[in-house]
């Protein structure tokens, strides 16, 4: 049983992201992602106006008069998201932890694809696959998730996404769009991400907190890695470290940016103090463009 204070947590976001869909996203998920394919519905006799291409010669040949064959779109697609779950997912400056945004942003996305009749799966990983939820559809399926995501005590807190991308592939038979929800701190996984989007598709969405580039100004701090467990003491009060710290973080995620274009993935930028819902439509909104 989870504490009542959890469980009005995973009702609010629950129902605010169910509200977000509804009011700021309906349609777009639908005409930005298709399905995994076409397959053929009839064939039919051609009509003035039909693409030739689209004749099939040996049944006109048979008949004696030309025949079109029609296919339609396979609409369900299988949407996966791997949701980093690891120590650094307890940081935050913000009104929100990573690990509640990494929640309100899954929890959007599975209401988008539950609402277009489409199968939500979900892989929870730190440095080592922690849960696998078999893709499903339905609304109750949405509430698992999110309640899953939040409420999930995972065993170890370090990264490796390209385990978690490598677990991917073994278990998703037919393609999937996968959203790769995680601050990314880690390294040597941009070739597992390449191997992947090749039968995949993967968007990453990069989340960030404001307190990741910035150095309290205050005495010697101790600053302890959620992940590691490292530390290292550090002058707050010397503007100079200050500056340096602040540098040396925002090239740090500058480099993750650029290395996940580099793999010819799409990048989702998410800070903690953001809306999701408004920059996954911003997103969608570019997807589309993009398109035509």
């Amino acid at each position: 049983m989870l504490p009542p204070e959890v469980i009005k947590k995973i009702k609010q976001i629950h129902f605010k992201s169910a509200r977000m869909v509804d009011a700021m996203m309906a349609g777009q998920y639908k005409s930005v992602f298709r399905g995994a394919g076409i397959e053929f519905e009839e064939v039919r006799e051609y009509s003035p106006g039909d693409e030739v291409k689209s004749i099939d010669w040996k049944v006109s040949a048979r008949l004696g008069r030309p025949f079109i064959k029609r296919y339609r779109e396979e609409r369900e697609l299988v949407v996966t998201l791997l949701v980093d779950m690891s120590g650094s997912g307890n940081f935050g400056t913000t009104d929100h932890l990573k690990r509640e945004t990494a929640t309100e942003v899954a929890a959007i996305l599975a209401f988008s694809a539950i609402k277009n009749n489409d199968l939500v799966g979900v892989i929870l990983f730190t440095d080592q696959v922690e849960k696998y939820i078999p893709p499903k559809k339905g609304s109750a399926h949405v509430w698992r998730v999110i309640r899953e995501i939040y409420a999930f005590e995972p065993d170890s807190v370090g990264t490796d996404i390209q385990n978690a991308v490598a677990y991917l592939g073994r278990v998703a038979r037919k393609r999937t769009v996968a959203f790769l929800i995680s601050d990314f701190l880690d390294r040597d996984y941009h070739r597992q991400l390449r191997t992947a989007s090749q039968r995949h598709e993967i968007i990453s969405i990069l989340l960030s907190d404001p307190g990741d580039f910035i150095l309290p100004e205050a005495g010697i701090l101790t600053l302890r890695d959620f992940e590691t467990g490292d530390t290292v003491l550090l002058d707050a009060s010397d503007p100079k470290t200050r500056r340096a710290y602040q540098a040396g973080k925002i090239e740090e995620y500058r480099q993750t940016v650029a290395g996940l274009k580099r793999s010819n993935i799409d990048c989702i930028e998410i800070h903690t103090g953001d809306s999701a819902a408004d920059a996954l439509t911003r997103y969608f909104r570019i997807r589309e463009r993009r398109r035509r």
